[in-house]
């Protein structure tokens, strides 16, 4: 059993982590583990950021204005960043997800290791339609891993590298992998939930990046408080019924990785997929959004997703549909926002 001290000087017991991708919320988790003293490898594919990591301990595509721990190290070895690793964090674009997943699997068979595995990825697979979990259940064999955790809820990176108080979901069917995860990543501005959800927190955590967009693009068309507060409740009503449908706990989207997740995702310049509508809505070409933003835009493939669910299972999303239209039929915004205003009169609680 080794310990060490946080950075309240606070004795623990130290963990050996690896958490799979560098960019903004990958490398931020690793640095928040990194304060509460664990020992922690952050994986990453890019030789040049890995050096950037660990010759100036900054990360600046990302977070240029953090200077992280000095005791995170990098790396572009996974079978390196995963030794004797007691959790393994993935934090990878959902496109991205199953390839390192695999890559991933090949590492642990072939050193035996059976770790806990938690991903903060935020997004459905095009085709499959698998959440994240699904996918890394499918690549992962269960002798290679423990509990399969989902860590989810409001929760910019920018504003946790500043401390800025922060509460989450560990969200798993294995309660004590997610009391594990909760462990590891509590201190005094970052507050984790346990929650045995898992459908319900990772369909939070994905559809919150479409409304998103469409809240983004709310405020580039210059509507104000009153038309984004009716696009957030009635996004959530669709979330939590498309969730529902697939045995999801309503409660879970009153939650932090419902609700929460989604009013901070829907009203922050720090949400790349709010940046992405407000730019829409300001009259800028998609492809123009996309290459001009130089990272994952999770929303735009996730609607494409969401609209073929919801077609399949017959659930009404008519703001998700009007999204999708926008974004993939190349739709005037005005006229599906007049479309969706001027629908037949219906109960909320439907």
């Amino acid at each position: 059993m080794v310990f060490g001290f946080n950075n309240q000087g606070e004795k623990i017991m130290t963990e050996k982590v690896a958490v799979l991708g560098a960019g903004s919320w990958g490398s931020i988790l690793a640095n928040v583990l990194v304060e509460n003293g664990h020992q922690v490898k952050l994986w990453s594919r890019n030789a040049d950021q890995v050096q950037e990591m660990n010759q100036d301990h900054t990360n600046h595509r990302y977070l240029p204005n953090l200077t992280y721990q000095a005791g995170l190290e990098a790396t572009t070895d996974m079978a390196a960043a995963v030794k004797d690793a007691s959790l393994v964090l993935i934090v990878i674009p959902t496109k991205g997800l199953r390839e390192v997943a695999h890559h991933l699997a090949q590492v642990l068979s072939a050193s035996g290791a059976g770790p806990v595995i938690a991903h903060a990825t935020k997004g459905l697979e095009q085709g499959s339609y698998k959440r994240p979990s699904e996918m890394i259940q499918e690549e992962i064999a269960p002798t290679n891993r423990q509990g399969i955790v989902v860590l989810s809820g409001p929760s910019h990176a920018e504003d946790v590298s500043i401390h800025d108080m922060t509460a989450v979901t560990a969200a798993s069917s294995d309660e004590q992998a997610a009391k594990f995860v909760q462990g590891l990543f509590m201190n005094h501005y970052f507050r984790v939930y346990t929650n045995d959800d898992v459908i319900g927190a990772e369909f939070g955590a994905a559809l919150k990046n479409v409304i998103a967009i469409g809240s983004g693009a709310l405020t580039g068309l210059g509507y104000h408080d009153n038309a984004r507060a009716a696009l957030i409740t009635r996004g959530l009503a669709e979330i939590r019924r498309l969730g529902v449908s697939f045995g999801a706990n309503p409660m879970t989207f009153i939650g932090l990785s419902g609700v929460g997740d989604l009013v901070v995702t829907a009203t922050s310049k720090n949400s790349r997929n709010w940046r992405a509508g407000y730019q829409l809505g300001q009259g800028k070409p998609l492809d123009r959004v996309v290459a001009e933003m130089g990272m994952v835009i999770e929303g735009l493939s996730t609607v494409k997703v969401a609209h073929e669910l919801a077609q399949k299972r017959q659930v009404k999303m008519p703001i998700t549909e009007a999204i999708y239209e926008v974004v993939y039929n190349g739709q005037d915004i005005q006229q599906v926002l007049a479309d969706l205003m001027t629908r037949e009169g219906t109960s909320e609680v439907e």
